[in-house]
């Protein structure tokens, strides 16, 4: 099969906004997301990180860096202050060439996120507040 573009989603959350913790939850993120989709650095070709309005320590994308994804372009952007959504959240669109077919894509969502898997990326609290 010919390589495809395709879109990768993922998401975290953080026990308390510090840079330790930060840094740990986008490497563990960033790794499963590479790992269950068996892809190298080579395969990567954009990330984009959103982080809720009270993540504040540090950026995302200089974690992704230091696992030596410095050759991929990142960027970094601030979600939605969406009442009832999910606090302390970083969420992931991972561009990667692939030969995996679209319903073969493994989306990776990891500790409090991983209710957000179940909703198709959107917080049930928001969903609610908006009703």
């Amino acid at each position: 099969m010919t390589p495809r573009v395709r879109a990768i989603r993922g998401a975290t959350t953080l026990d308390a906004d510090t840079a330790d913790e930060l840094d740990t939850r986008v490497k563990e993120l960033v790794g499963a997301m590479l790992e269950r989709n068996g892809l190298e650095p080579d395969d990567l070709i954009s990330i984009i990180f959103t982080a809720t309005p009270d993540v504040r320590s540090a950026f995302p994308a200089t974690s992704a860096r230091l696992m030596g994804l410095d050759g991929v372009p990142v960027m970094g952007a601030q979600e939605l202050d969406v009442d009832g959504g999910m606090t302390h959240c970083i969420r992931v669109m991972m561009h990667v060439e692939t030969e995996l077919a679209r319903d073969r894509i493994d989306h990776v969502y990891l500790h409090r996120a991983a209710a957000l898997q179940a909703t198709g990326g959107r917080s049930a609290g928001a969903d609610a507040a908006r009703n």
